[in-house]
């Protein structure tokens, strides 16, 4: 089973029909294409609710809770909202699955600790969703590793990741992130801020290309400054990306999966070219 999202994700691996999922939406023509698309693509079979009491029954009378729910923000029975703060009370993932969207709406939803949105506003839209579901499903074979001297920063950035189903590590300090790096061979991405008291981002980065090249592990640097000549030192280092604090939740995404899926084309394409000892 092999799949290319439209933002250049790549799922090569067995079904994922053992996961189950629950779609809350009340048009039969998204319900139908999202059911059938996901069917096809990984095997899944989604639950369809079309309404609050159905949504309620899936998820409190089942032998053991969805891994994840895609939800509309409005349905029969709850038209404020009340699916989606049910789902999120009863720590359920979700992706919220929209065709109502603005700068307000997208602000409250993303107040909600929510996994991702997609807005049912092109022909792709759909195939943006197997996308976005695909990857919370996968993300746990990916872990990451932060590191910042600031234990707010690492709370939020763990907090963040944990939300997109990734494993995650955290370093107060450099040499904090060379040792877990060390006992930690299948980390595959460091988000590692710039301003630290024993090394900083730049040495880090240089040390951890002294024995990882960028095909083994990517580098993502991250800082609060204004002085945009930090990328340009950051990707001279070894760096592979650069993030300005505070981040938009969107771009931060993006820009994680990116490198990974950078590093799992690498690693596919290796794969092929090996030859047989």
């Amino acid at each position: 089973m092999s799949f290319f999202g439209i933002s250049g994700m790549y799922y090569s691996g067995q079904s994922l029909g053992e996961h189950r999922i629950v779609l809350a939406e009340d048009s039969n023509l998204f319900s139908s294409m999202v059911s059938k698309r996901l069917k096809e693509l990984f095997d899944i079979d989604v639950i369809v609710c079309r309404d609050y009491d159905d949504l309620q029954f899936a998820v409190e009378n089942a032998s053991f809770p969805p891994v994840l729910a895609i939800s509309n923000i409005n349905l029969p029975q709850a038209e404020n909202g009340e699916a989606l703060n049910y789902l999120l009370e009863m720590s359920v993932p979700t992706i919220v699955f929209t065709g109502t969207f603005q700068e307000k709406t997208r602000e409250s939803i993303l107040a909600k600790d929510i996994v991702d949105y997609v807005i049912k506003d092109s022909v792709f839209a759909v195939d943006m969703l197997a996308e976005s579901v695909c990857r919370f499903l996968t993300n746990q074979k990916h872990h990451v590793l932060i590191v910042d001297d600031s234990p707010t920063a690492r709370a939020l950035l763990t907090t963040q990741l944990k939300r997109y189903n990734f494993r995650t590590s955290a370093a107060e300090s450099g040499a904090a992130a060379l040792d877990i790096l060390e006992k930690n061979p299948d980390i595959a991405l460091v988000i590692t801020d710039y301003n630290m008291p024993d090394i900083d981002g730049f040495e880090l980065t240089r040390r951890i290309r002294a024995s990882r090249g960028p095909h083994q592990l990517r580098i993502i640097g991250v800082s609060s400054s204004t002085n945009r000549l930090l990328s340009a030192r950051f990707l001279k280092a070894g760096g592979n990306d650069f993030v300005v604090r505070p981040f938009v939740n969107e771009e931060f995404y993006c820009r994680v999966n990116q490198n990974l899926d950078t590093l799992t084309k690498i690693r596919t394409l290796n794969e092929k070219v090996k030859v047989p000892a």
